[in-house]
């Protein structure tokens, strides 16, 4: 693979399926690979295989849309050495680039040119490493904080972080997780109600969310 060349799942244009962008038309660049093996991945397609591009092919593929904002999402974007070179190049495009990762590498090279949406892996996850300390400081206000709650345990979890008050964004997201179906005890799985019931109990300072592309298109791919 060359230099310049980043591997890629795909490119498609969509609704942001997530966070408080949610229902805006976005690019979205799928990169390929994952060091995370979590329990509730619904884009195992993207741990292998991929297509080589350049920055330069990237830029031209997503150029027909004419959107403001671009996605780098995954597997895990930041795990490939010219994503930093990437987010430079879409910013220099006057793209508004966010960055979906799960925050167990560093954020550093490029937070301050990106929105971060970080997933906090939580223990139903099966990869519930605490790597995302590390990248706590680096957060802006602007940037988003995301929780996966597939178990009663998880949300008491997710609680205590949030009561702490260690994370600096303004927007933290939970998002119930409910197993696919033919997967049974993958993981427990929670009802969105439940989860709904439960912030409204606890008066937590979050935003409950919802996957927007899955009510639409059900379990299509394309939204993220």
């Amino acid at each position: 693979m060359a230099f310049n060349d980043i591997l890629i799942t795909e490119i498609f244009h969509s609704l942001q399926g997530e966070t408080s962008l949610s229902g805006v038309r976005f690019a979205f660049i799928r990169l390929t690979g994952c060091n995370l093996r979590c329990s509730y991945c619904d884009s195992t397609y993207a741990f292998k295989g991929g297509k080589k591009m350049s920055i330069e092919q990237i830029l031209e593929q997503i150029s027909g849309y004419n959107v403001k904002h671009v996605l780098l999402t995954g597997g895990e974007p930041l795990l490939q050495r010219q994503t930093p070179a990437l987010v430079t190049a879409l910013r220099d495009k006057s793209y508004a680039v966010s960055i979906e990762t799960h925050g167990e590498v560093s954020i550093a090279q490029v937070a301050k040119n990106a929105r971060i949406v970080m997933d906090i892996k939580t223990p139903s996850s099966g990869m519930n490493r605490g790597g995302y300390q590390k990248n706590l400081p680096h957060l802006k206000t602007g940037d988003e904080v995301k929780f996966v709650i597939a178990s009663p345990e998880d949300y008491a979890w997710a609680k205590e972080i949030v009561i702490r008050g260690e994370i600096p964004c303004e927007e933290i997201l939970l998002s119930p997780a409910v197993p696919a179906k033919g997967s049974p005890g993958r993981f427990p799985g929670v009802d969105a109600t439940w989860l709904a019931e439960r912030i409204l109990e606890d008066r937590l300072p979050v935003r409950l969310q919802l996957q927007l592309h899955k009510l639409l298109w059900g379990a299509d791919r394309h939204g993220v």
